[in-house]
């Protein structure tokens, strides 16, 4: 049977992950409030509308959803075809970067395209994911230790234009996911462990900058210089503290107004803390748990290794992205520049998000197809 030919055995028809959607649709409407909430009286000290951060944000979130539709009824494997142009066209992006970039506080990182700055580094992130779920699952013998090493090759370069950026987070957030796909796919621990004894030592030594290591040393102590490394995350945890177990209430906070920098993006969990207290910060977890249990469920009754590990990367990429950023505004790892997915003020890492759970949705029409149906013939 060939559900090419079939209208009701079509990916166009068949339904997919619904808590999935459900949980990112609920994501993306509270980081819309959150948004507006943290960042209007930032716009008037402008001199821009008051929603003008939030006008901004719904536009990437339009393009992200008919990403989403797209890529939820564009077959998974035909991504393999386009793999390798997407990196390539993500390393030329990075490259552009470093010789036309814009600067925003000290840092290069976006793109000025007409309206709207692009971020590069987020594009990044679904290509690592698809560059080694195609590798892994066509030629295993890449897992061999004297092969690894040509795998990795497009992905450290995109590596090392990120991190002289800088942005150290993306770096983290790249390196993890590609270590974690490389294991899942049958991968040498003890391989991992010996480039993390070699290269972890060499990064605190000799590639942090200053403020990065800053971060580190005045994590467990940021009272020991509460206006320069720890202001920050001191700032943060008192919005939290504020917002006790119910929150001051929507548009109450009173950290986002001249104390809690970047209120709207990294900082913005602590925000929704504040004016939303434990419960609203419950209901985040909440969300992001479903996400991750979801794309692990799709992942897992996926009958190819390249759906698996696609699933898998996509999953683990938005969800350690976002569990990364609620830990830093609670003080639980060190400060990074790291946005949380559909909730943090930014057009590329909107787009970029609803684009890999459009991906995750169609794999799951895929099981969900094979499951009613059995044994079909896959779109090649």
């Amino acid at each position: 049977m060939s559900y090419q030919n079939d209208e009701n055995l079509s990916p166009q028809n068949m339904q997919s992950d619904k808590p999935l959607l459900i949980a990112v649709i609920f994501l993306v409407v509270i980081g819309l409030m959150a948004i507006f909430s943290a960042s209007a009286q930032k716009c008037v000290d402008m001199g821009l509308h008051p929603a003008r951060f939030l006008m901004q944000q719904a536009v990437g979130v339009v393009i992200g959803f008919i990403g989403l539709r797209f890529f939820s009824n564009f077959h998974y494997k035909k991504l393999l075809t386009y793999t390798m142009p997407f990196v390539g066209f993500v390393i030329i992006m990075l490259i552009l970067v470093k010789v036309a970039g814009v600067t925003v506080n000290g840092a290069q990182r976006w793109i000025n395209i007409g309206p709207m700055n692009l971020q590069p580094s987020e594009f990044a992130k679904p290509a690592v994911v698809m560059l080694l779920a195609a590798v892994f699952s066509k030629n295993a013998l890449l897992l061999d230790e004297k092969k690894i090493t040509r795998a990795f090759i497009p992905i450290l370069i995109m590596i090392g234009l990120i991190f002289i950026q800088p942005n150290l987070s993306m770096v983290i957030l790249l390196l993890a996911t590609s270590v974690t796909i490389y294991l899942c796919a049958g991968g040498s621990f003890k391989l991992i462990c010996s480039y993390a004894a070699l290269m972890i030592p060499l990064l605190l030594l000799k590639g942090l900058k200053g403020y990065q290591s800053s971060r580190i040393t005045t994590w467990l102590h940021p009272e020991s210089d509460p206006l320069g490394a720890g202001y920050n995350i001191i700032q943060s945890l008192v919005a939290f503290a504020s917002g006790g177990l119910c929150g001051v209430g929507y548009g109450g906070s009173k950290q986002k107004l001249a104390w809690l920098p970047e209120a709207h993006t990294d900082f913005i969990f602590a925000v929704i803390g504040e004016e939303h207290g434990f419960i609203g910060c419950l209901l985040i977890i909440c969300l992001f748990w479903t996400v991750l249990q979801r794309g692990f469920h799709i992942a897992i009754k996926c009958q190819d290794s390249y759906g698996k590990l696609l699933a898998l990367g996509l999953t683990f990429s938005i969800c350690f992205q976002g569990f990364t950023n609620m830990f830093v505004a609670s003080s639980f790892v060190p400060a990074t520049g790291i946005p949380m997915p559909f909730i943090s003020y930014g057009g590329s890492s909107i787009m970029v998000s609803l684009w890999m759970i459009g991906i995750l949705l169609n794999i799951s029409k895929d099981n969900i197809k094979r499951g009613r149906f059995g044994n079909v013939r896959n779109i090649q």
